[in-house]
């Protein structure tokens, strides 16, 4: 009876322990099948966990600024990547590849990152 009791222990403690990875929301709501590829200036950026943001101004067809909220992996994830707070300024010219938003609006969830002058880096 101890053995059982102790298994059941165990097992719930797992599954506890599993919840946040079950939490995290999916990704659905991206083309996660294609890239977009932009370029534009830095306009904002936030170091954040879960998520990090850029936000990137970049011209449509028009000439015209249009403001992308560019959503990357945790400041852990970013870290273990090479990516510190200060790689990517407010101001800083990047090219990246990252995956729309299925509605079309502008928002992406970044692959990969190129700062002006550097090499792509993985950014998700």
């Amino acid at each position: 009876m101890l053995f059982v009791r102790t298994a059941l222990l165990a097992a719930v403690l797992a599954a506890a322990a599993a919840l946040p990875v079950w939490a995290h929301h999916s990704h659905g709501n991206y083309k996660m099948q294609e890239f977009t590829a932009l370029k534009g200036t830095v306009k904002e950026i936030h170091w954040l966990t879960p998520h990090s943001w850029i936000y990137l101004e970049i011209k449509d067809a028009k000439g015209e600024p249009v403001l992308w909220a560019l959503e990357g992996a945790s400041v852990a994830q970013l870290r273990r990547r090479g990516w510190a707070a200060e790689s990517i300024k407010v101001g800083d010219t990047l090219s990246v590849r990252c995956h729309g938003l299925q509605d079309g609006s502008p928002g992406c969830l970044l692959g990969y990152v190129a700062v002006a002058g550097g090499e792509e880096k993985l950014f998700d």
